[in-house]
C-alpha cells in the first residue's frame, strides 16, 4: 500500500512546484499592459474582419489599471447570456472613451475575457503568455476599436421592438442617407385599402351592376349541351364563377370571391344583365358570403359557368360543408359551357381557354386584365394588410368572366342551330 501511494505523492508534488512556478512568471498587475490590452484588442479586430488602425499623435499617453471586479467577467465554462456580454462590452467602451486630447490606456487584470473572440498574438489556449519584458505598443486610434466593439453590441443585441396596440402603422419611413449622416424620416404613403360595393356584412363587400344586354325573347334550346328536346327560360339562368385561393381543391382551397349575373328586369333601367359580386375581405366573412349567395338561388334556378360543374360547384359544395351550412347547389341543374365549346371550336383556335373564346368569337378584347393565375396572390396581399389596387383589378376579371358567359351561351345556341340546318 506504501508503494502504490507513492506515484500520487509524487505527483501532486510535481504539480504544486510547477503552480509555483507559473506563480513566478506572472507579472505584475501594471506590468505590460499596454501590451496586453494590444493583444485583446488585436485579435478582436482580427476576428471583426478590420485592419489595424494607423496611429495618430497624442500629446501624452498614460497608464491606468483598472481591477478585474470592475468588469465582471465570467467563467468560460459557464453559459453566458447576450445582455451580459454587451454589458461587459458598453462598460469596456465607456473606459475607452475619453475627453479629446488624452489617450488613455486601459489595462485589465483578469483571466481571458469574455468578450474574447479568439486568442491573441503570442496567446495559447492556456492563458497569455508572459509580456513582462516587451516594450509598450505604439499609439492606435481608440475611435477604431470603440466602433468595432459597438458594431459588436449591434450583433449581439436583437431585442424584439415593443408591441403598442392599436397604434397603426408607423407615420415615418427612414429614409438611406450618406455615410455618416443620421437617417432622415420621410412621410410613409397611405396604403389604398378600399373594395368597391357596400360592406353588407363584417368584412362582406357587395357589388352589383347593370349591363344594357338585350334579353332573349324566347326560350333557349339545350341542343348544343346534347339536350336536345329541353329548354329553359333566360331568366332562370345563373351565369356564374369563383376566385379561389388555388387550383388544388380540397379543404385548404376557399372561394373569396363569387360573381353571378343574371336576365332581369329592372324598373329603374329596364332589361338587360344584372351582374352581382361578393368579396370577402376576411376569413371570418366566408360564411355570411355563403349565406348571401344561398339567398340568390331558387329551387328552379340553372347555374350555367365554365368548368364550374368540375370546379366551382365542388368546390362551394365543400365550403358549405365545412361551414355547417345547407348546400343550396344540391339538385340545382348545371349547365356546363366548356364542354359544348370544345366539340364545336376544338381546333379551330389555339385553345379553348374563355379569354381565347372571347376574343375569337364574341370579339371581346379585355384591356389591363389581372390574369386569373394571379388572384390568390392578390387576394392574400390585401389579406396580409397591403394595397386594394390588384384586388380590385381582380374583381374587374370576375365582372368580365360572368358578363362573358351571359353572351356565350346565346351563341352557342345559334351556332348549334346552324350546325344542325347545314346538315
Amino acid at each position: 500500500m506504501a508503494q502504490a501511494a507513492t506515484p500520487a505523492s509524487s505527483a501532486s508534488a510535481s504539480a504544486g512546484r510547477r503552480h509555483a512556478a507559473d506563480a513566478q512568471r506572472i507579472p505584475r498587475a501594471d506590468a505590460g499592459a499596454p501590451a496586453v490590452e494590444e493583444r485583446g484588442l488585436e485579435g478582436l479586430r482580427s476576428a471583426l474582419g478590420t485592419s489595424t488602425p494607423r496611429p495618430h499623435p497624442s500629446p501624452q499617453r498614460t497608464s491606468v489599471s483598472v481591477a478585474a471586479t470592475d468588469i465582471p467577467f465570467l467563467d468560460d465554462a459557464q453559459r453566458r447570456s447576450p445582455a451580459t456580454d454587451s454589458e461587459q462590452l458598453r462598460r469596456l467602451i465607456a473606459l475607452r472613451e475619453r475627453k479629446p486630447g488624452t489617450d488613455t490606456a486601459v489595462a485589465v487584470v483578469a483571466a481571458p475575457s469574455a468578450f474574447a473572440v479568439g486568442n491573441a498574438p503570442g496567446q495559447t489556449a492556456a492563458g497569455p503568455a508572459a509580456v513582462g519584458d516587451q516594450a509598450p505598443a505604439p499609439a492606435r486610434a481608440a475611435r477604431t476599436d470603440i466602433d468595432a466593439l459597438r458594431r459588436l453590441i449591434a450583433l449581439r443585441e436583437r431585442k424584439p421592438l415593443p408591441a403598442v396596440a392599436d397604434a397603426g402603422p408607423p407615420a415615418f419611413d427612414v429614409a438611406p442617407s450618406a455615410a455618416g449622416a443620421p437617417p432622415g424620416l420621410v412621410p410613409r404613403r397611405s396604403l389604398d385599402r378600399s373594395l368597391p360595393g357596400e360592406e353588407i356584412a363584417p368584412g362582406l363587400y357587395f357589388q352589383q351592376a347593370h349591363l344594357p344586354l338585350p334579353l332573349p325573347a324566347s326560350a333557349l334550346s339545350l341542343g348544343f349541351a346534347k339536350r336536345a328536346d329541353e329548354t329553359v327560360e333566360p331568366q332562370r339562368l345563373l351565369f356564374f364563377d369563383t376566385e379561389t385561393t388555388g387550383l388544388a381543391g380540397g379543404t385548404g382551397t376557399r372561394a373569396f370571391m363569387i360573381g353571378a349575373a343574371d336576365w332581369h328586369r329592372d324598373p329603374l333601367h329596364g332589361d338587360g344583365l344584372r351582374i352581382r359580386q361578393l368579396t370577402i375581405a376576411s376569413l371570418a366573412a366566408e360564411p355570411a358570403m355563403l349565406r348571401e349567395f344561398a339567398r340568390w338561388l331558387s329551387p328552379d334556378t340553372m347555374l350555367s359557368s365554365y368548368n364550374g360543374r368540375c370546379y366551382d360547384a365542388p368546390l362551394l359544395n365543400t365550403r358549405y360543408r365545412l361551414a355547417r351550412l345547407p348546400n343550396p347547389l344540391s339538385g340545382l341543374d348545371h349547365v356546363d359551357l366548356l364542354f359544348p365549346t370544345r366539340r364545336l371550336y376544338r381546333g379551330v383556335w389555339e385553345n379553348c381557354k374563355l379569354a381565347t373564346i372571347e376574343r375569337e368569337l364574341l370579339r371581346i378584347l379585355r384591356e389591363d386584365d389581372l390574369p386569373g393565375a394571379q388572384a390568390p396572390a392578390a387576394w392574400l396581399q390585401y389579406l396580409r394588410g397591403g394595397s386594394a389596387a390588384l384586388l380590385r383589378r381582380v374583381i374587374a376579371h370576375n365582372h368580365q368572366d360572368v358578363a362573358t358567359l351571359a353572351q356565350l351561351l346565346p351563341r352557342l345556341v345559334q351556332a348549334h342551330a346552324e350546325l344542325a340546318a347545314a346538315e
